[in-house]
């Protein structure tokens, strides 16, 4: 891995998995050499990749193995199919097996209109296989910073992840803007003000909300070190916030239980209560207790994971 600064936003898959793992310590599975791709795409003649847009395989970090899968934005924005969904499904399944650790780099517009069924199907395998990987005791961290964000069905998937770190770059959102506009109006939701979509979709929301855990600057770097500290993380982050992360490997196993969800179903009831009538993440923002909302946008990372660290809502292992 380069010491210098490498762009996780401008970064494609494979850069993305050579940042994050050791030098020569990743092995491809079903790589570009099976030519297994989309069976779906030649009837729309539209273009196939030979990886269909996401790389899948094993590593190590630090020594220590793990699985790790990145999607590709640039391949049809990143989007889920049958073979594409198929990878991700075996790897987390492999993962369960092998009690391996599990990293996702996120970069997805969500399902494949082309594939709609195929894809649906495929997102739905995903997060059983995130849910039963996590119940056997599996770390599954989710890495959102990439040109297409994480929406639709990856946001779904995002969300059943033990750990999320996001950079301001990163939206989270099961509907994305353009679809908010086309079904409710462009006075309800402007898909072309971009200020409005971060706002309301983006990092720095998402993780004052408690949709996202650790925020990082748009460094590869950065996505590193806050993986190598999600890797180490006790289960039950929400009691030990302000602890130091564990050595990577170490601590409580990320197990997923009844409990973590109830506790996470009765946060989700009183943030409709407590925000429900908000008009704007800024509204949100202040009646977390933020004194000046409007400058949040413009916060480093630094100075932002400081007031979040502060301010934001606990996550409360589920989301």
């Amino acid at each position: 891995m380069s010491s210098l600064h490498q762009s996780w936003y401008e970064a494609g898959a494979r850069e993305r998995i050579a940042a994050l793992v050791d030098t020569g310590g990743f092995t491809e599975f079903v790589g570009p050499e099976r030519r297994e791709t989309s069976p779906h795409l030649g009837i729309f003649d539209l273009p196939a990749q030979f990886d269909d847009g996401i790389v899948v395989g094993a590593a190590t970090v630090d020594g220590t193995p793990i699985l790790i899968a990145a999607q590709e934005g640039r391949f049809m924005g990143g989007a889920f199919g049958e073979v594409h969904g198929a990878k991700l499904t075996g790897l987390l399944r492999a993962a369960k097996a092998l009690n391996r650790d599990v990293v996702i780099a996120f970069d997805t517009g969500g399902v494949r209109l082309q594939e709609a069924n195929a894809g649906e199907i495929a997102i739905a395998e995903i997060m059983r296989a995130v849910t039963e990987a996590r119940i056997a005791g599996v770390r599954v961290v989710g890495l959102i910073g990439g040109r297409a964000g994480c929406y639709g069905g990856g946001g779904l998937i995002a969300g059943c992840c033990s750990t999320l770190i996001i950079s301001e770059q990163g939206r989270i959102s099961v509907t994305g803007p353009e679809v908010i506009e086309t079904n409710k109006g462009v006075e309800e939701f402007d898909s072309r003000d971009r200020a409005l979509v971060w706002r309301t979709m983006g990092g720095k929301h998402r993780t004052l909300i408690g949709g996202a855990d650790l925020f990082v600057d748009d460094d590869a770097a950065a996505f590193r070190a806050a993986m190598l500290a999600a890797l180490g993380r006790p289960a039950k982050a929400r009691s030990v916030r302000n602890a130091s992360p564990l050595p990577f490997g170490r601590g409580e196993r990320p197990g997923l239980d009844l409990a973590t969800l109830t506790v996470e179903q009765d946060r989700l009831e009183r943030r409709i209560a407590r925000f429900g009538d908000a008009a704007d993440a800024t509204d949100i923002w202040r009646t977390l207790g933020i004194d000046d909302p409007q400058a949040i946008p413009d916060m480093s990372a630094a100075r932002f994971a400081t007031l979040a660290a502060q301010y934001r809502e606990s996550a409360d292992d589920a989301r």
